[in-house]
């Protein structure tokens, strides 16, 4: 049985137009699950406490980290940034 690596399976489907635009579009949605949770770390925060103190639920901080969050306001990123000390960035290329 042949296996694929991931790499190669991503280079391969990234060729195909629709499929860049989508994981692109992904790829932000990412980075800023990745930038939230690293910055809750380093305040030594659990997600539960982090919710507390932003006025919001656990479970709402749980699909923020996992990008999943499609329609996230920029208030509630202001919320969850004012309590890990950090402005969120907004810019259009």
């Amino acid at each position: 049985m042949k296996t694929t690596n991931f790499d190669d399976l991503l280079a391969e489907n990234l060729k195909d137009e629709e499929f860049k635009k989508e994981y692109d579009a992904l790829e932000e949605e990412f980075d800023v699950a990745k930038k939230i949770i690293h910055l809750r770390m380093i305040a030594g925060m659990t997600q539960k406490e982090l919710a507390r103190q932003a006025h919001t639920s656990q479970a709402a901080i749980s699909r923020l980290e996992s990008g999943a969050y499609r329609n996230v306001s920029l208030a509630f990123l202001r919320r969850v940034g004012a309590v890990l000390g950090v402005k969120p960035h907004v810019s259009f290329h």
